[in-house]
C-alpha cells in the first residue's frame, strides 16, 4: 500500500507567531513548478526586531510583510540576489521567515542549469543561490505559498533543530533566531557549536 501524500501547507499554518513557523517550516518541501527541496535552514525576523525590514514601516519595498500571512515577500538583496520569504503573523504585524537553504530534491538538472554548477550542495546553500536555483525573482513577490507555483508540504516527522545567530546582519546580530536541520550538508554556513 502507498503511503499517504504529505499534507499541504496552507495560509493558517503561517497565521501565528514567527517564532513558532520558522523552526516548523525545517523539514518541509518547498517546490516551485515542481523545482526545489527540503527547507534545511530559516531565519525569523520579528516585526519589533531592528533588523526586520519591516521595522521602520510600511515602504513600496516591504509591503507584502504587512499584507496577510501565508504570502512570499521576495526582495532583492545588495542589489544582485534575491531572497524569500513566508510572511507570518496577522495582517499589520508584518513578520516573515527568510529561507535560508534548500536540500534539493527535485528538479536538479534544471537548478544545475541556472545556477551554472554541478555540485548539489552549493545548488540552494544561502537565500540568494536558493533563488537562482528555483527562479524566484520579483514576479513572485506577494504570491500565495499555497497555490501554484508554489508547493509547500509539511514535514513528515520533527527533525533535530540546532539554532544560532542569524547571518549577515549587524542589528539584533546576537538573537538565536536562525534554525538549521542538525547535521546537514547542505546549510549555507555550519553553526557553532556549543
Amino acid at each position: 500500500m502507498k503511503p499517504p501524500a504529505p499534507a499541504r501547507l496552507d495560509r493558517g499554518f503561517f497565521d501565528r507567531s514567527v517564532h513558532a513557523v520558522a523552526p516548523d517550516l525545517i523539514g518541509a518541501t518547498l517546490l516551485v513548478d515542481g523545482v526545489g527541496g527540503v527547507i534545511v535552514e530559516v531565519e525569523a525576523y520579528h516585526h519589533t526586531d531592528p533588523a526586520s525590514h519591516s521595522h521602520g514601516g510600511r515602504t513600496e519595498r516591504n509591503a507584502v510583510m504587512f499584507g496577510p500571512p501565508g504570502h512570499a515577500y521576495v526582495y532583492r538583496s545588495y542589489g544582485i540576489h534575491w531572497c524569500v520569504n513566508a510572511v507570518c503573523e496577522p495582517a499589520g504585524e508584518a513578520s516573515a521567515v527568510l529561507i535560508r537553504a534548500l536540500a534539493p530534491t527535485h528538479g536538479l538538472d534544471r537548478m544545475r542549469a541556472r545556477r551554472g554548477l554541478d555540485d548539489a550542495r552549493l545548488l540552494c546553500a544561502g537565500p540568494g543561490r536558493l533563488c537562482q536555483a528555483l527562479g524566484i525573482t520579483k514576479t513572485l513577490d506577494g504570491a500565495p505559498l499555497d497555490a501554484p507555483p508554489f508547493v509547500l508540504l509539511a514535514r513528515e516527522s520533527t527533525p533535530a533543530i540546532v539554532a544560532g545567530p542569524r547571518i549577515g546582519i549587524t542589528k539584533a546580530a546576537d538573537k538565536p533566531w536562525r534554525y538549521g536541520l542538525a547535521g546537514s550538508r547542505f546549510l549555507s554556513r555550519p553553526f557553532r557549536a556549543g
